[in-house]
């Protein structure tokens, strides 16, 4: 829903490196009006706090915290606050062919979903997608929300089959093992594989306890610590296990470990 200037105390947008995602943008605006507009993306809108009134196809709607709103590439619409307060929101631009021209109609037709599942997958992606993240995860995330999205479309929503591939997961694996620095695209193991995301991520899931993700920066974090006991510095360490710079490390050795890769020198 990005559209001309208004006043507005937050403003956001950048384009992270994961297939699907044109563009992130968060913002919260008081008085701004959208005026009718299309977009060439999907919008998959989380409103935060407040509520945004919008018309979609010449038909009144409303974005609140409650829902998922989702609008199809090239439908026109607008958008206004529906309260003084104004409003927060998040949104992600998912290329056209993520859900396909044949789902535009359904989404016209319902362009909210009430589900509190997807809510929190939506978030949870936001949150992966912070800079210099893992674009492992960001894949991941984003494969379970555009499956979820579109079985709303679909008009199918179901619960996750347990999947039990223990020979995909071990050789996805070997993979993650194999590219430990320059890290593994989840679109290209799928592709590889032959499998969908979802599919791959949720045997990896039932066979090694915990999302392929995860065990790559575990794997990185425990050459880290060999290279650091080793006496290389963190800076050189951080490039020679696939984070981006220092403070990348620091964060994740951090959260896996509980101190820095400062104080776990230091302390031997």
């Amino acid at each position: 829903m990005t559209g001309p200037a208004g006043r507005s105390e937050e403003v956001r947008a950048w384009r992270p490196p994961v297939p699907g995602l044109a563009e992130v943008f968060h913002a919260r605006f008081t008085d701004h009006v959208y005026p009718p507009h299309t977009h060439d993306t999907w919008t998959l809108l989380l409103v935060d706090d407040g509520a945004v009134r919008y018309d979609l196809d010449r038909h009144a709607h409303r974005a609140d915290p409650a829902a998922v709103t989702l609008l199809p590439p090239g439908v026109p619409h607008d958008g206004r606050s529906r309260y003084p307060g104004g409003f927060r929101k998040r949104v992600l631009y998912l290329d056209p062919d993520t859900l396909g021209a044949e789902r535009v109609g359904a989404a016209v037709d319902r362009p909210a979903f009430a589900d509190r599942l997807l809510r929190t997958r939506i978030d949870r992606l936001h949150a992966a997608l912070a800079p210099h993240t893992e674009t492992l995860e960001a894949e991941s995330r984003l494969a379970f929300v555009l499956d979820r999205l579109r079985q709303h479309l679909d008009r199918d929503v179901v619960d996750a089959p347990g999947i039990r591939d223990d020979a995909l997961a071990d050789r996805l694996r070997d993979l993650l093992d194999a590219r430990l620095v320059e890290g593994v695209s989840l679109e290209h193991a799928a592709a590889e594989f032959g499998v969908h995301p979802t599919h791959l991520v949720r045997a990896f899931g039932r066979r090694h306890g915990l999302p392929p993700h995860r065990y790559l920066v575990g794997r990185r974090i425990d050459r880290a610590r060999s290279l650091l006991l080793d006496g290389l510095p963190p800076a050189e360490v951080a490039l020679a296990t696939g984070f981006y710079d220092q403070a990348h490390l620091t964060r994740h050795f951090r959260r896996l470990l509980g101190t820095t890769p400062a104080a776990y020198v230091r302390s031997g």
